[in-house]
């Protein structure tokens, strides 16, 4: 990183070094003013401001006779170097083919006439005002003078335009003297912040993460926005310090474009990189959660904040960077939003309809739920649609406006799982055989551990066509439909033992024609044992087969 700094730096003077002779030669040359001052019209009162504080001809008393001191009592030659300085500061190209030639001159976007205004975004205090006859710099302008100059050249950077040209005046390649020792200056001292808060970075804010146990979020997350920072502050150093250099306003202009869209975006990349943050912070409490639509929700969160911050870097790179007026950007913005959200109500009705689910929760991630045609297990919750795959293992994808407004019914919810069948058996059965069997039925519903045991329905229940009928009515504590499938498996297991262990049969439709017995031949129904028989069946089937431990 330090040696890509290096190149960029020694490729940004080499580029100054070797342009600017060209950019001299290619600029107009200012005509020389048959007498000192001339202040009937705006061109003639701009000239004569500029070319009386020109090197070659250097009359700060005669630049001072443009201001007009009705209301200041500041030394006239000081506030016109100032003046001139605040200009060259701040990188505005005074282009004298630009400027009327007309004593009368009036502005037509202006509702003040007798006004000339030289940059309204970066200078709008200073203007050339006429009176009487002659055009001079407005007595607003002149009492703003050391209040801008202050604000151009802060944190005492201005006692350096006094000292720095003490230096010498030699010129070498199209710049003075002073002036390539204060780039060496500034070169020295870029490199030096940066080794500096590097060092800082690296030995200390790393070392006291790592100390406190957050080392990953300090080397991965902490580290890259040091890094930016450290650019950033740079950046404001060197557009601070390299004003006092007075380098010339074709270089400068270009210098004061870069460092003025440098700054926002990297603050853009620094607020870019803190989502990051925000997202791993919302994330480690998504994880404390037992909802998993809180872990749906952190991307979307990254996702939505990142996309701000680009937008709204955008516009202050365009703002300040660019000088792009973006009042009329956002207010055709706001226009156009009317006309597109009318265009895309199904598009905004869905984004509301994904807050809704997000806000009430009425499902997560892995939840089984039913709504009309909808039927599946959710996979996935965005901002238009939620995708949920079915039991086809095919995937749907619906809108979130659909399901706001329908009746979800949410199987994942359930704390038990209902499990209901009947039973048919024979009907030759015993009455003290269905009684014993409906026994062991409720003693399998006791034993089994994925069974509710304060509420579950076992009876003989009804009187069929071909068979007695028990209803069997309960309810598994298990926390998915595999876990479900597993007990009932067991479950029915169980029912088929004890049905064998007791001699119950099950009943399926039948016709049966009864005939007359004959004493020579045995008929076909079966015989039942005695109560006591069924009883000690009962209990040598709970002994043996509910002890053991289901798998």
């Amino acid at each position: 990183m330090l040696k890509k700094l290096v190149l960029l730096v020694l490729s940004f003077f080499i580029f100054i070094f070797y342009t600017y002779p060209q950019l001299i030669s290619d600029q107009h040359e200012l005509p020389e003013l048959e007498e000192g001052v001339n202040l009937s019209t705006p061109y003639h009162t701009t000239l004569s401001f500029f070319y009386n504080l020109d090197r070659e001809h250097y009359y700060p008393d005669r630049a001072a006779r443009t201001l007009d001191l009705s209301g200041t009592a500041s030394n006239p030659e000081e506030l016109a170097v100032m003046l001139q300085q605040i200009f060259e500061g701040k990188g505005i190209i005074i282009l004298t083919s630009s400027i009327p030639n007309d004593p009368n001159y009036v502005d037509s976007t202006s509702t003040s006439a007798g006004k000339f205004y030289f940059d309204s975004n970066k200078l709008p205090g200073i203007f050339l005002e006429k009176r009487g006859k002659n055009w001079k710099f407005s007595p607003f302008s002149v009492a703003l003078i050391e209040d801008i100059h202050a604000e151009t050249y802060p944190y005492g950077t201005d006692k350096l335009l006094n000292i720095l040209p003490k230096i010498g005046n030699t010129e070498y390649l199209g710049l003075q003297l002073w002036q390539l020792v204060g780039l060496g200056i500034l070169v020295f001292l870029t490199f030096l912040a940066h080794l500096v808060f590097t060092f800082s970075v690296d030995r200390g804010l790393i070392y006291l993460m790592k100390r406190m146990g957050y080392g990953y979020i300090g080397e991965n997350y902490l580290m890259p926005i040091a890094k930016i920072t450290s650019f950033y502050l740079i950046v404001v150093v060197l557009s601070l310090l390299m004003r006092v250099l007075q380098l010339p306003a074709e270089i400068w202009s270009w210098i004061v474009i870069i460092f003025n869209t440098l700054k926002p975006f990297l603050i853009t990349v620094i607020f870019y990189r803190i989502v990051d943050i925000i997202a791993a912070y919302f994330s480690h409490l998504a994880t404390k959660t037992s909802s998993t639509l809180d872990d749906q929700l952190v991307p979307l969160i990254r996702k939505t904040l990142k996309a701000m911050v680009i937008l709204v870097g955008t516009l202050f790179i365009l703002r300040d960077g660019l000088n792009f007026d973006i009042i009329p950007f956002l207010t055709g913005l706001s226009i156009g939003g009317v006309a597109i959200a009318l265009a895309a109500q199904d598009t905004i009705k869905n984004f509301f309809g994904s807050v809704m689910i997000f806000i009430d929760k009425p499902f997560q991630v892995g939840d089984w739920v039913t709504s009309g045609d909808i039927d599946g297990t959710v996979e996935e919750v965005g901002f238009r649609s939620t995708r949920i795959r079915t039991f086809r293992n095919s995937v749907m994808y619906v809108p979130n406006g659909k399901i706001a407004d329908s009746v979800v019914d949410n199987h994942g919810l359930r704390q038990y799982r209902r499990f209901f069948t009947t039973l048919t058996i024979t009907y030759d059965t015993p009455p003290e055989l269905i009684d014993q069997f409906v026994k062991g039925l409720r003693e399998i519903v006791l034993a089994h551990p994925d069974t509710r045991k304060d509420y579950f329905n076992i009876y003989f229940n009804s009187l069929s066509s071909f068979s007695q009928d028990i209803m069997f009515y309960i309810f598994f504590e298990v926390p998915g439909w595999p876990q479900e499938l597993n007990a009932r498996h067991e479950v029915l297991l169980q029912i088929v033992k004890l049905a064998n262990a007791l001699g119950v049969r099950f009943a399926f439709p039948t016709q049966t024609l009864h005939m007359e017995s004959f004493p020579e031949k045995k008929g076909l129904l079966p015989t039942y044992p005695d109560q006591s028989t069924y009883e000690e069946n009962l209990n040598k089937f709970l002994a043996t087969e509910l002890k053991k431990k289901p798998n």
